[in-house]
């Protein structure tokens, strides 16, 4: 009916002849459309794709375009409030288990011995400072970008404390263990002997190219080494940091002090994260009452 029309010549009571069955038939839409990525002297197409969230973001956007203008009486329906909102399911949290986690960190130390040529020199040339990075992630949580962000003056080996800047830019201190404080020292003595370009001089983590190392880098190194470990989980960063949050969580009981310590604003969402551990938790509490002897 619209096909062709300049959307500026449309009036607001169009809106009025849309039923909830078109915001439906809309919705589907979403999920899977085409786009002109037309440029002058060629003609493309893009496929777009939107998943649960993608669709909540978009229907909720509309639903509140139609509610504009019925508030305001400027129209007499509103079909949007017919149509189910598309629902978020949360997903699985993708974890290491304790023995991917010691594997993960052999491979990184000793898993050079198979190659040659190149790939061996970069690999020796890169050893100690992937297994810290690697070793740091697992022992503190910290997030990559944090990571990244890192000087060498932020480590406090008193206190045994890295000074991190949270989202938001608030500063932090967070504590990490003996194998952490042992790998950072080992490090520290490699990077001695790097001399890194102007500009990177306070960098904690240096790139082959002697440069502060990006996100994008570490990302690529992770995933590099967790695909040797296992083909069934799709490790990153992120995924150490669960890991980390996992053995928290396990060894303490605490989920205040792990959304403290993952730097979590709302504890509420460390709760979403960690329920099913809450789960098994409680269904071990239930076995460990007897009532009557066997």
């Amino acid at each position: 009916m619209f096909r062709g029309v300049d959307i500026t010549g449309l009036k607001v009571k169009v809106l009025d002849m849309m039923e909830a069955t078109d915001i439906e038939e809309y919705q589907e839409f979403l999920k899977v459309y085409q786009v002109d990525e037309s440029m002058p002297g060629s003609c493309r197409t893009a496929r777009i794709t939107n998943g649960e969230r993608g669709l909540k973001r978009k229907m909720s956007a509309l639903r509140t375009f139609y509610a504009y203008y019925y508030k305001r009486q400027m129209i007499s329906t509103n079909p949007t409030l017919l149509v189910d909102m598309p629902k978020l399911h949360d997903k699985a949290i993708i974890r290491l288990d304790d023995d991917e986690v010691a594997a993960l960190l052999d491979y990184i130390e000793h898993g050079g011995d198979d190659l040659q040529g190149q790939k061996k020199m970069y690999y020796e040339k890169t050893r100690i400072r992937d297994l810290t990075i690697v070793t740091l992630l697992l022992g503190t949580g910290i997030r990559v970008s944090e990571l990244v962000g890192l000087d060498v003056q932020d480590i406090d080996f008193r206190n045994n404390g890295i000074r991190v800047v949270r989202k938001g830019g608030s500063e932090m201190v967070v504590y990490f263990g003996d194998e952490v404080e042992r790998q950072l020292k080992a490090y520290l003595e490699y990077r001695k002997g790097i001399t890194p370009l102007a500009g990177h001089e306070n960098a904690l983590f240096y790139s082959t190219q002697r440069r502060r190392m990006g996100v994008q880098a570490v990302e690529n190194m992770v995933k590099k080494y967790a695909k040797k470990v296992t083909t069934t989980k799709k490790i990153t960063p992120h995924k150490l940091r669960s890991t980390y949050g996992t053995a928290l969580y396990r060894e303490t009981g605490d989920i205040y002090l792990v959304a403290d310590v993952l730097g979590h604003k709302d504890v509420n969402t460390t709760k979403k994260h960690y329920a099913a551990m809450d789960d098994s938790r409680r269904r071990r509490a239930a076995k460990a009452v007897h009532l009557r002897e066997d």
